[in-house]
């Protein structure tokens, strides 16, 4: 049974009970009843009616059973049909046109796949679907897969399921509507999510010393608490497994299309590594970003921002440099530095603190050293540019010279 048969045959039960003020069913091809205008009250094909019409639509055919009105009024079969016929009609030309949520969807299947229409053309189409475009959005990316495939085959199901996703994203977040939720496709849902401070406060522990120096970052330590939160309720509700990845915020409402291109590269990068029913970010994949991503200038915002918690730290970078150097081994780098293993122990701790990232853990380590060495790449570009590099980091040269990253 089709979706429009569906819609189609809602439509026909309601209107032409109403009319004739008799109960009335649609049956599938299958004999299995499609809707009536009495809801747990169908009728049977087997018991003797007034009426038993035939239905047509789209290349699929039911029967339309219409019981005798409740005042005994007798029916006429040709004016029935005429009746029946004028409906479906009307109610197909209606099920053909694309409804609130389908035109809802596709302006959002459309906005992060990055249309090229203008900008002032998109504020004032969502301004007259519903949304609210004027606060700072990222997106939030669920795979549902594993619950829409649980419906089967049945062509209307996998919506239907989509917006009992919806339903619960709208629920946990308080929202007033789903009108920045869309299902696009491919078992995933899209949460356009406001994400300014306040809209975030609930999430929010300004003890994380997240750097405000590159907005695109700002506040993802929130968005993915929120995230994880979320995660929670939508394995509750569904009971199936689910994933979800978080974009940054990137300004401009086109800025949603590269929120989404985080979003779905956090998704498929943290899948592989990482497993099911977990968040996924670009900033907690370790090493698989610097060699899953193929955007270069999404791999040096990554970098700057694992960094940044350094930028007002020179000594620490220092000790980074001579550490590399050293092939992690403790002893040499307290030599090459002229301080107590007891220092530069207290200094690896201190940019474990500040980054998250302990350098003397292979897999962060490698993270610490590629970070480094993009942005030490991207700075040098920007001073043969004429751009004067924004913080101090060891040169690419210094970088180089330790191809080997072993443990001491």
């Amino acid at each position: 049974m089709s979706n429009q048969f569906q819609r189609v045959a809602e439509a026909v039960t309601q209107r032409i009970g109403d009319l004739l003020g008799a109960q009335v069913t649609v049956l599938d091809s299958q004999g299995r009843v499609a809707a009536s205008s009495q809801p747990g009250q169908c009728l049977d094909r087997d018991v003797a009616l007034p009426l038993c019409l035939p239905l047509q639509l789209d290349g699929q055919t039911g029967e339309v059973l219409v019981a005798e009105p409740a005042d005994g009024e007798r029916l006429s079969p040709r004016l029935v049909q005429a009746l029946v016929d004028l409906m479906v009609n009307q109610a197909t030309v209606v099920a053909r046109l694309p409804n609130q949520h389908e035109l809802k969807s596709k302006f959002i299947h459309d906005l992060l796949h990055g249309t090229q229409r203008d900008e002032a053309e998109l504020l004032r189409e969502g301004q007259i679907l519903g949304m609210d475009f004027s606060r700072p959005r990222a997106v939030i990316l669920i795979d549902a897969a594993n619950f829409l495939a649980s419906v089967g085959t049945w062509s209307g199901a996998e919506p239907r399921r989509a917006q009992l996703v919806i339903s619960s994203v709208v629920s946990f977040f308080q929202l007033p509507n789903d009108t920045i939720c869309a299902y696009i496709g491919g078992g995933e849902i899209a949460v356009l999510k406001a994400s300014s401070s306040r809209d975030l406060e609930a999430w929010t522990e300004r003890e994380d010393g997240s750097s405000a120096l590159n907005p695109s970052w700002s506040d993802l330590t929130a968005l993915k608490r929120a995230g994880a939160a979320l995660l929670t309720r939508l394995r509750s509700d569904t009971q199936a497994s689910i994933s979800i990845g978080i974009g940054r915020y990137h300004p401009r409402l086109t800025g949603l299309t590269h929120s989404y291109q985080d979003a779905r590269a956090a998704l498929s990068l943290g899948r592989r590594v990482h497993g099911q029913n977990q968040v996924h970010c670009l900033d907690s994949l370790g090493v698989a970003a610097f060699i899953g991503l193929s955007d270069e200038s999404t791999k040096v915002d990554l970098a700057r921002h694992l960094l940044s918690p350094l930028d007002q730290e020179p000594e620490l970078l220092t000790t980074l440099d001579a550490f590399f150097r050293e092939n992690c081994w403790p002893s040499s780098t307290a030599g090459r530095l002229s301080i107590h293993r007891n220092t530069l122990s207290y200094r690896l701790e201190k940019i474990t603190s500040l980054t998250g990232l302990d350098p003397r853990r292979f897999d962060d380590g490698v993270q610490i050293r590629l970070a480094l060495l993009l942005r030490a790449l991207q700075a040098e570009s920007a001073h043969l540019m004429g751009k004067c590099p924004t913080a101090s980091v060891p040169s690419p040269q210094s970088l180089r010279q330790t191809p080997n990253v072993t443990s001491g």
